[in-house]
């Protein structure tokens, strides 16, 4: 929405998500790092899941259609949005789940369709494209898309995300009596789950678990975080070892999800390869973070290993690791980055965000 005057002011935002965590929390990253964090509204389109659904995930069109109604009720919605002028922005990184362009499982020609169709009438479109693997998507929407949409490139090494740093001051208190006083190092060890590019199973798990054996002794305290993506079969063989050892805490998903406050106050991390976004945000904090599983990865997934252990900010989990050694390096900082070519794109039409 925006107010009038010398500038247009970029007063509120609204994200159309998919349900999936990972990829609404990079429009509301990119939303704190603009100064919109208080000021945004959350609208889902989900697709069906489950049954004759999963075979049915490359049909673009039912979606289609809910993402414009959801629109159409933005537009018309006088209670959230005053009335005023909104603009359309559409985050892609190109990954599964990424974003809306990943809703709509759309190539450049269905984005460039939906811009003519949806948002021509009412004011221009900006996508924003971060990651090396939009490049050609977005070199297409800008030839293909009608002149009201201007496509901003962003180069990011990983995804965005809402870890900043006064998200992690406000973590940090908010978990200080849980996580202060527990002996130093902490090391926290977040398990994804196996996808198409990252193949793993109980093999990995096995693998991981005989590792945190032999670092332990090192380790003041270990905790460890399964998310929603990681199979029974794995989370079964690291509790079976660890749930006994005084050391060791295990989040079993019962309770508040320690995973922010985890991030504040541990000294080092373990992250399986196949999370983008859990690799992203602790690669943000400049701690030590350790990748098990990288050599399993293929596709675009093995190029961003390769990146971040190009940039020094990642090593391979070998098990033979002291804990208590660090090492330093500059943090990535792409919701930052982002925001600053977004502010810099949307300047040039005369507009500013309201901080």
């Amino acid at each position: 929405m925006f107010e009038t005057g010398f500038h247009g002011v970029i007063k509120r935002a609204v994200v159309i998500g998919n349900g999936f965590a990972g990829a609404e929390n990079q429009c509301i990253g990119l939303l704190r790092a603009l100064g919109l964090s208080s000021r945004y509204s959350l609208y889902r389109v989900l697709r069906p899941r489950g049954a004759v659904n999963e075979w049915l995930h490359w049909l673009p069109v039912s979606v289609h259609k809910k993402v414009d109604n959801v629109i159409r009720k933005i537009y018309d919605d006088s209670r959230c949005f005053l009335g005023k002028k909104v603009v359309p922005v559409l985050v892609e990184n190109g990954g599964k789940n990424a974003g809306l362009l990943d809703v709509l499982e759309a190539d450049a020609n269905q984005i460039a369709k939906m811009a003519r169709d949806t948002f021509d009438r009412d004011g221009p479109l900006l996508v924003v494209a971060s990651g090396r693997d939009t490049i050609s998507v977005s070199s297409s929407i800008r030839q293909l898309a009608p002149e009201n949409v201007f496509v901003v490139q962003v180069l990011t090494v990983g995804a965005l995300h809402q870890a900043d740093s006064a998200a992690l001051r406000i973590a940090a208190s908010l978990w200080h009596d849980e996580l202060a006083l527990l002996p130093k190092p902490m090391l926290v060890v977040n398990i994804g789950g196996p996808t198409r590019n990252c193949q793993y199973g109980e093999d990995l798990a096995k693998q991981l678990t005989e590792m945190l054996q032999n670092v332990l002794w090192s380790c003041g305290s270990l905790r460890i975080s399964f998310s929603r993506r990681t199979p029974e079969k794995v989370s079964k063989i690291l509790l079976k070892e660890f749930s006994a050892n005084p050391k060791v805490y295990i989040w079993d998903g019962r309770g508040p999800n320690p995973h922010m406050g985890h991030l504040a106050w541990a000294d080092a991390f373990v992250i399986t390869a196949d999370s983008v976004s859990m690799l992203s945000e602790a690669c943000s904090t400049g701690k030590p973070v350790f990748v098990v599983g990288a050599e399993r990865c293929t596709w675009k997934f093995a190029e961003f290993q390769k990146s971040l252990h190009e940039r020094g900010v990642v090593r391979p989990f070998t098990g033979k690791e002291d804990i208590s050694e660090t090492w330093s390096y500059p943090p990535l900082n792409d919701s930052a980055e982002a925001a600053s070519r977004v502010i810099e794109a949307v300047s040039k039409r005369g507009w500013i965000t309201h901080a």
